[in-house]
């Protein structure tokens, strides 16, 4: 786990939107098929402009709490090496996660979660606002497109004979 440092870390923000722009990429697959589907079955009106941002909000909160406290990360966030943990380094909870993902229902919502916790100082700067809330953050677990953790050193070598 990494060490929480007191001042921002804009490479730990890049990071994160890469593996948000990742797992968003990979919820937009299922969210295109569902919406073709509705669009096939019913008959077409103007309503229609407004399911598919619905569709992939709920969509994305669901994948993000599921994956989050299934495996404490994302497809997206284990390619970059972060994991979602609360502030004490444990494993999260369907209600945390749920608290720290529900402004990635409309992409409005998530922006200002990230500007304020970019721009509201704390203790962590790794949270996001919702993140401060639920009592979450995401640390650095491995080097970014790392399949591994880091090896372990060998055991020191067997002292000699007396």
């Amino acid at each position: 786990m990494s060490t929480q440092s007191s001042q921002f870390d804009l490479n730990h923000w890049i990071l994160r939107l890469i593996a948000f722009i990742i797992d968003s990429i990979i919820i937009l697959i299922p969210t295109y098929i569902i919406y073709f589907i509705i669009i096939l079955a019913v008959p077409l009106s103007w309503g229609f402009i407004l399911l598919l941002p619905f569709l992939l909000g709920i969509l994305e909160v669901l994948y993000f709490v599921f994956m989050e406290v299934a495996s404490g990360s994302t497809i997206g966030k284990k390619v970059l090496g972060l994991q979602v943990q609360t502030v004490d380094g444990s494993k999260v909870t369907y209600d945390k996660a749920f608290i720290r993902d529900i402004s990635k229902i409309f992409w409005l919502l998530l922006l200002i979660d990230w500007i304020l916790g970019v721009a509201i100082p704390s203790r962590d700067p790794r949270q996001k606002y919702t993140d401060r809330i639920a009592g979450t953050t995401v640390a650095s677990i491995k080097p970014a497109f790392s399949s591994i953790t880091a090896p372990q050193p060998p055991p020191p070598p067997p002292p000699p004979p007396a």
